[in-house]
């Protein structure tokens, strides 16, 4: 019941492992790592030696299963978090409860069928890995211990995604709390396996036995905990319960309270209105601030506003004051929760109206496609910027506390510009993807896949670059091509620390007569290229929403 004869588990892997998209993932994935191996193997290497060139092949195994390692941990909430709010999405969640199934059998065909195609992409690797064998410098032994920490941690995080999606009602809150969840976890195994390259005998053995057990740990808790929610749910009759009493909710929070009338919820959550709007007001900007984006309950943004202040304790400690030259990584940080919260808020702008069936009357109203397009895009971005904004307070804390930082005005000011236009994109792409798609899960996942093309692919290519072919031509036009990321664009302005720069340093201050307040000429080019390239980019996007508006091709469509 639990496995063989599951009809969910049957049900969802014939609707998921049929779709087009799970073969154009599944080539796509291979043809990614097949070039990796191509570019990475050694050029010296013309025949089998088991002797020679140990490190590079090393190296090769390393960044392969690292790169699959990311990838899982970035693909399994997808996957997952929508297993529980797709059914109360689809009206199908009681039917489901009302069923013969035990809620152990339920979550445990959500999970497998959430995770059966990743396991796919896993194992279907095998074979490029294994090519790099025969290089020699890794035994396979240390290949199955990586496969099997990489296949604990993707069921960990598919359980933390699937527990996530018990607790939502809409599958948006699910995904970015198991993201915000689930990160921090994917960052400390990166750490732990790059800090015991040298150690081989003991990362084998803490693989095999440490991690699994951490991970079962973990995975069971999370089981048994999401099979007596679905037991006894709260939730049921959610159909009627399209919008929550957030005063009820306050007065039932454990935690986090949202104080709407107070500062600075204020700022992100006005009260509700109990008067009539001025005249110019434009109502869907107080709508959207007023009602949609709270009429399905604060717990969402509670969680967020937790656990990244939680996790803002340690790393501000650490790069603010302690190792104050790291301080690009907290930025990185602040640009990471942006980017993972931000296109929350904006993806279902239009999307939810088409949802609800209501885009069509939104449109036929004499409010004009640009008064729509700015109410909803400020609003999604009100919210996110100023929940963001709690996470860079300390950055002009430390500017006021540290003396260090008096000398950095100009570096604080880049960082706060990467901010706004980091805030800025999350939330436009997001309202292009929501006008563009049908449904807020399509275009949140599309928001989500953008922005990693952006920002993540030509770092990640760059650092490949760099590792393999220094030196070269084409290295530099793959440097180039991170003028789109606010993560290089962050660590173009690090501290000035007269401790840790010296005359080898990367980030050596140029007094031969070309920089600009102390900043080499190059690194300005770059900031300069990212603030060009965001702008054009984000104009470039609002043009065409407005444009779809005006043609008025969406109300065909949903006639259709």
């Amino acid at each position: 019941m639990y496995l063989l004869e599951n009809p969910v588990l049957q049900r969802e892997l014939l609707v998921n492992l049929r779709m087009g998209r799970a073969f154009i993932l599944m080539l796509v994935y291979q043809v990614i790592l097949a070039a990796v191996v191509y570019f990475a193997w050694p050029a010296d290497n013309i025949k089998l030696d088991l002797t020679e060139n140990p490190e590079s092949t090393r190296r090769l195994v390393d960044l392969l299963f690292l790169g699959q390692y990311i990838l899982a941990s970035l693909m399994a909430p997808s996957f997952a978090a929508g297993a529980v709010t797709g059914e109360k999405e689809r009206k199908t969640y009681e039917m489901l409860l009302a069923s013969p199934l035990r809620p152990e059998a339920i979550v445990m065909g959500k999970l497998v069928a959430a995770l059966t195609h990743l396991a796919i992409l896993i194992f279907a690797s095998l074979p490029i890995v294994m090519l790099c064998l025969p290089l020699g410098g890794v035994h396979p032994s240390e290949v199955f211990a990586a496969y099997l920490a990489l296949i604990a941690s993707v069921i960990t995080f598919g359980m933390i995604s699937v527990a996530c999606s018990s607790f939502f009602s809409r599958t948006s809150a699910a995904l970015v709390v198991s993201y915000l969840l689930i990160l921090p976890l994917a960052l400390m195994g990166v750490l732990f396996w790059q800090s015991l390259s040298q150690f081989g005998e003991t990362r084998f053995k803490l693989a095999v036995t440490i991690l699994p057990g951490i991970a079962a740990a973990i995975s069971m808790t999370l089981f048994y905990l999401t099979s007596a929610r679905l037991l006894y749910p709260p939730d049921v009759g959610s159909e009627g319960k399209e919008v929550v009493d957030l005063e009820q909710e306050a007065a039932q929070a454990i935690g986090l309270v949202i104080q709407r009338d107070q500062f600075p919820d204020r700022l992100f959550a006005p009260p509700k209105r109990e008067t009539l709007m001025d005249d110019g007001t434009n109502p869907v900007y107080d709508k959207e601030m007023r009602s949609e984006i709270f009429g399905q309950g604060t717990l969402m943004l509670r969680l967020a506003i937790q656990i990244s202040m939680l996790l803002a304790i340690p790393l501000m400690a650490l790069f603010l004051y302690i190792f104050r030259h790291l301080a690009p990584w907290y930025i990185s940080y602040v640009v990471l929760f942006n980017i993972l919260v931000g296109p929350v808020f904006s993806a279902g702008s239009v999307t939810g109206e088409r949802e609800r069936q209501t885009l069509d009357l939104l449109l036929t109203t004499t409010i004009t496609p640009w008064q729509i397009l700015w109410g909803k895009l400020i609003s999604g971005l009100r919210v996110s910027s100023v929940l963001t904004s709690f996470l860079l307070w300390p950055v002009f804390l430390a500017l006021l506390m540290v003396q260090d930082y008096w000398t950095n005005v100009p570096t604080i000011i880049a960082y706060v510009i990467i901010f706004a236009l980091t805030c800025t994109t999350s939330a436009m792409l997001a309202l292009f993807c929501s006008t563009l798609f049908k449904k807020t899960t399509v275009s949140l996942t599309v928001t989500y896949m953008v922005i990693l093309g952006l920002y993540l692919v030509p770092l990640a290519t760059n650092f490949f670059a760099t590792t393999y072919f220094p030196g070269t031509p084409a290295t530099d036009y793959v440097y180039a091509s991170t003028v789109t990321s606010p993560f290089a664009a962050a660590f173009e302005f690090p501290i000035y620390m007269p401790e840790t720069t010296g005359e080898g340093s990367r980030w050596s201050r140029n007094t031969s007569g070309r920089s600009v307040l102390g900043y080499p000429l190059h690194d300005l080019r770059h900031f300069g290229g990212y603030l060009l390239f965001t702008v054009l980019f984000n104009l470039t996007m609002f043009g065409l929403s407005i444009w779809m508006f005006n043609s008025r091709w969406r109300v065909s469509t949903s006639i259709q």
